[in-house]
């Protein structure tokens, strides 16, 4: 045994200090080893859908409905079951409901408690105890353990009964409810993977983010809204006016205002100052709010898109021109106008555009901001810097996010791995670095988070706000996977010829296995049941297409979770699960209101497609945590072979862990 062996020997004997703790670990790993894997829940393409994503993540996409049927399928009629759900989905709505309508409180408590355990029980019953334990909440700890691992029996059912008793008794029988239906959802779902776009749409990616906050085990793969939203809160000032103008465009200034507290005052005085002489109807926004939320100024809004978009242009075409690495001139859409005739050439093909009223761009300079331009944007990179909730967000998806994550034998990113025409992945020139495929992503990881994490100020900074843009809608960024994005031909240019967004070739190959597979094998998983999980592309259920591609080696979980999408896919998304038995998808409906869910008992419908059945059960034995805790296991027995040999002495002064 060398020096630095026994010197970590050393440090490891400061948690096991004597050959009894050390063999005790090793027959608790060995034992961990052997139960079945935990379940994985993935979601992707959420777009501020907050209500549907709250409830899918308290339903596990069906999982915990399954628990029920399994503890009460002979028992109990579908509305009981139902109403079982809905107390574990929404418990303290449920409990305001229930003191409001029952007529016998105590005996509703006693049933209800009984129902919650026996679910709960079943839930961590493939957990061991000491992971179930660290789940427990420290003030019901030891009585949950008691419930939990203490069958009723004829010799038990006096002490059970008491203990559910003194629950009620003591005025703890709702905090108990609550805690006992998030430890089912907890012990339901092991991980959660959020397959990217999180932000933009829907109304409130900052609720959903303050959830995922609180999650117990969650990982993010970026998708290109998220990352130009990193980008917004590194303080790029192109990011920037493309989030403003993303939520004015789909009304989702509450979010911007409410939750993150960014003052659109100077773009509303702004746009009046600048845009009202002229017509803006052009950039009238897709969604306006509801009544009686209704501004007295329709015109308003367009007026703001109209003037935040000018401004995005100028900037995005400063920022090509600052990287000619990115080789998107042709898409500096300001310089290439003709202004004189109002038009813009597109694949050799000249349209009128819709609008030429611009009074603030200077044919000779088109991309340079005007003074007011600058300082309104000033004072917008400012807020969203100083938005103390959106730099936690911020600071969240670059502690759980990365392009891609590889994870229990599956590949998981957004958007897709960059490729040419004849399938080879395509390579990308940035300095002296020359990437493809794994290494390209790599590469993409690191100056996202130069963007948010280097010296304010410093040309690394700078770069990474600028590649974080370039991640959002760059030419075949590896998020974005796209030639180009028709922003400016979709506000300006009424013929949708010129709106086309050519795909990267990676979406001709990924529903081949042998291109899947040589994916698979360029980032090393080989397991029986390694799969590619792919959001990004909505799956357009309703003219039959597949989710499952490629044999079932790729699976794209897009399906239309945002609204604006569901008459395109025909459903509301999809959903993936992979536990110890093998791996599921799950078509859902669209989701009502929480409010309806509560009051009515509902649920999402959801239709399970088997992706794929093991034969034999997959084990934790098999997965990465597998891999961790056999190597901890052989640092172990080097260890009590050290004790045994007599290199390290045992320290009787020490408890260890």
């Amino acid at each position: 045994m060398n020096a630095r062996d026994t010197r970590y020997l050393t440090l490891l004997a400061r948690e096991y200090p004597s050959p009894q703790a050390a063999s005790a670990e090793i027959i608790n790993l060995t034992a961990i080893l052997n139960l079945p894997k935990g379940t994985e829940h993935f979601m992707s393409d959420i777009h501020g859908e907050h209500e549907a994503f709250l409830h899918i993540l308290n339903n596990g996409s069906g999982a915990v409905a399954d628990k029920i049927d399994q503890a009460f399928e002979g028992s109990l009629v579908i509305a009981e079951r139902r109403a079982l759900s809905a107390l574990i989905y929404y418990p303290r709505e449920k409990l305001i409901e229930a003191k409001a309508t029952v007529t016998d409180l105590y005996d509703w408590y006693c049933v209800m408690l009984r129902r919650l355990i026996a679910v709960c029980r079943l839930s961590a019953s493939k957990y061991s105890r000491s992971k179930v334990r660290k789940a427990l909440p420290r003030e019901f700890a030891y009585i949950m353990e008691e419930l939990l691992n203490t069958a009723p029996n004829r010799n038990q059912d006096r002490y059970y009964d008491n203990i559910i008793r003194a629950i009620i008794d003591t005025g703890s029988a709702d905090t108990f409810i609550v805690e006992m239906a998030t430890l089912i959802k907890r012990m339901t779902v092991d991980v959660l993977h959020i397959v990217g776009d999180i932000f933009d749409r829907g109304p409130h990616a900052d609720v959903i983010l303050d959830h995922l906050m609180q999650h117990h085990n969650v990982d993010i793969q970026w998708g290109n809204h998220d990352v130009m939203w990193m980008g917004a809160a590194a303080g790029s000032d192109v990011c920037v006016a493309t989030a403003v103008r993303n939520c004015v465009q789909y009304d989702n200034l509450d979010m911007l205002e409410n939750g993150y507290g960014i003052n659109l005052l100077p773009l509303a005085v702004f746009s009046t100052e600048q845009y009202s002489a002229g017509d803006a109807c052009v950039f009238k926004p897709r969604k306006l709010p509801e009544e009686p939320f209704k501004p007295r100024d329709l015109n308003l809004y367009a007026r703001m898109h109209k003037a935040i978009s000018v401004i995005l242009f100028k900037l995005e075409g400063q920022a090509i021109r600052r990287h000619p690495e990115y080789r998107m001139d042709d898409r500096d859409m300001l310089s290439r106008v003709n202004w004189e005739k109002g038009t813009l050439t597109v694949d050799g093909k000249e349209y009128p555009l819709r609008d030429t009223d611009f009074p603030t761009i200077d044919p000779a300079d088109p991309t340079k901001l005007t003074e007011e331009e600058e300082a309104l944007m000033g004072q917008l990179v400012s807020a969203f810097m100083h938005s103390e909730r959106l730099q936690q967000h911020a600071r969240f998806l670059y502690s759980v996010g990365s392009v891609y994550r590889c994870y229990n034998g599956n590949l998981l990113y957004h958007g897709c791995i960059p490729c040419n025409r004849d399938g080879s992945f395509m390579e990308f020139e940035f300095g002296r670095n020359r990437l493809s495929g794994r290494d390209f992503l790599d590469y993409c990881d690191k100056i996202a988070r130069q963007g948010y994490f280097a010296l304010e100020g410093s040309a690394e900074r700078r770069n990474g706000q600028d590649f974080l843009w370039f991640l959002w809608c760059g030419r075949n960024s590896p998020i974005f996977g796209r030639s180009h994005i028709t922003t400016f031909e979709r506000a300006l240019i009424e013929d949708k010829a010129a709106w086309k967004e050519p795909k990267n070739a990676y979406y001709e190959y990924y529903n081949d296995e042998d291109f899947c597979r040589g994916i698979l094998a360029a980032f090393g998983l080989d397991k029986p049941w390694s799969r590619i999980v792919n959001g990004h592309i909505p799956v357009r259920a309703k003219e039959g297409e597949n989710p499952c591609k490629a044999h079932g080696r790729l699976v794209v979980i897009d399906g239309g979770f945002c609204r604006a999408y569901q008459g395109q896919t025909g459903i509301a998304g999809y959903t993936m699960f992979f536990n110890s038995w093998g791996m599921r998808i799950a078509a859902h409906e669209p989701f009502t209101t929480i409010e309806d869910a509560v009051r009515h008992d509902r649920d999402i419908t959801s239709h399970t497609h088997i992706v794929e059945e093991f034969q034999k059960r997959v084990m934790v034995s098999d997965i990465d945590t597998g891999v961790e805790l056999e190597g901890r296991i052989a640092d172990l027995r080097k260890l009590l072979d050290a004790y045994r040999s007599g290199v390290i002495k045992p320290d009787p002064t020490r408890k260890g862990r």
